[in-house]
This record gives structure tokens, C-alpha cells and sequence, in this order.
């Protein structure tokens, strides 16, 4: 068991699950560059010797907060969904959740570049001897891809004009919203005001419904 200040102490699942907290919250301050070991066990109060208890080093404490991340990210585009209204029209409302998706999408970048960059940060690929049984696990699908698709197939089944989806048209409507967050994080686009910026976001989405309809 390890002590930590304030006289509290972490039983060892506790404190791996505290240890992932700090790094979530230091990816969420200053991007995946952020995420260190160390600076994760100060935060929490214990000793670089007890976090290696729980995480090799640095990549496998990364590898966690990029899963983190990817799921949150996925949740901001489904709570996007919940709350754009219905229609009595399976292919409108089929649209409009896609619209909603996307909006989700950019909308989590924006607030939280940090996370969205941890996202999708390359972590580097340790041996399986070093990894601990959490981290053996292949990473999980990226659900945000599999939102776009779901969306897409639910748009051919309401009578888009084409009844197929071609298996690329998923990875073409994230790499629009992909494209159009980095734009807006890192590219010229990040100076642009909040109404002009909800702008180029809606002319965007409605390419990328419409694109669906004709794909």
C-alpha cells in the first residue's frame, strides 16, 4: 500500500486508477506531450516507484489516456445525437443524426484539444513481455469511426439514393471532420471568430450529408 500526503493511502487498484485520472487530466491541460509518469504519481501523491507498480513507463500510462480519449470522443457525438430533434421521415432524421455526429465530433476537439490530440497521439510500441495484462489487449475499434458507419448504413436503409454504402464512404466523412478540427485547432482557421467558425462547421457537415446521399 502507498502512502500519499494528506495521511490518505491507495490500495493498489485505487491508485492505478488515480494514477490514469492525473494523466487523463494532464493530457486534458497540454495535449499527449503532457503525460508523464512521473508528473502523474506527483499529482496523486505517491512515489515514481509506486506508479511503475502499475504502468511500465510513459507509453503504456499514454496507451490508457488514448483510450480515454477516443471513448470521450465518442461520447460527445452521441450526446450531439441525443439531442437533435426527430423526424417523421427516416431519411431526414437519418441526416440529421449523421449532421449531429459530426457536429459532436468537432465540437469535442474544440473543447477539449487536449484530449482530441491524445486521441490520436502514436504511442510507442513496447514488447509484450513489458507490457502489464491491461495493456496486452488489442486497442478497441475507434467508436467514432464506427458511429460515422453506423449512420451511414442507416441513411441507405431509410432511401438514400443509393441503397449501398461503399465501405469508404465512412472513412471519407471522418477525414472531412477530421481535416476540418485540425483546421480549426492548429491551421489558419483557428483564428477565425466563434460565428464565423459555426459557420465553415454547418457548411461542412452539410457536405458531408450531402455527399452520403450521393456516395
Amino acid at each position: 500500500m502507498a502512502a500519499i500526503s494528506g495521511g490518505k493511502t491507495y490500495h493498489h487498484g485505487d491508485l492505478r486508477n488515480a494514477l490514469i485520472c492525473a494523466a487523463v487530466d494532464l493530457a486534458t491541460e497540454g495535449g499527449p506531450e503532457r503525460v508523464v509518469l512521473r508528473e502523474a504519481a506527483r499529482r496523486v501523491g505517491v512515489s515514481p516507484t509506486a506508479a511503475y507498480r502499475h504502468f511500465d513507463g510513459r507509453g503504456e500510462l499514454l496507451r490508457t489516456v488514448k483510450i480515454h480519449a477516443q471513448r470521450a470522443l465518442a461520447d460527445s457525438m452521441e450526446r450531439a445525437a441525443a439531442r437533435e430533434p426527430g423526424a417523421d421521415d427516416p431519411a431526414l432524421a437519418a441526416e440529421r443524426r449523421l449532421a449531429a455526429l459530426c457536429r459532436g465530433y468537432v465540437g469535442f476537439a474544440v473543447a477539449q484539444p487536449g484530449l482530441y490530440r491524445a486521441a490520436f497521439c502514436v504511442v510507442r510500441q513496447a514488447g509484450p513481455d513489458e507490457l502489464t495484462p491491461e495493456c496486452r489487449m488489442p486497442e478497441p475499434e475507434i467508436r467514432a469511426f464506427t458511429l460515422f458507419g453506423e449512420a451511414l448504413d442507416a441513411l441507405a436503409r431509410a432511401g438514400a439514393p443509393r441503397r449501398d454504402v461503399r465501405p469508404s464512404a465512412g472513412a471519407a466523412a471522418w477525414s472531412a471532420v477530421h481535416g476540418l478540427s485540425l483546421l480549426l485547432l492548429d491551421g489558419p482557421l483557428r483564428r477565425l471568430p466563434a460565428q464565423r467558425r459555426n459557420a465553415v462547421v454547418e457548411t461542412t457537415l452539410a457536405m458531408v450529408v450531402t455527399g452520403a446521399r450521393i456516395s
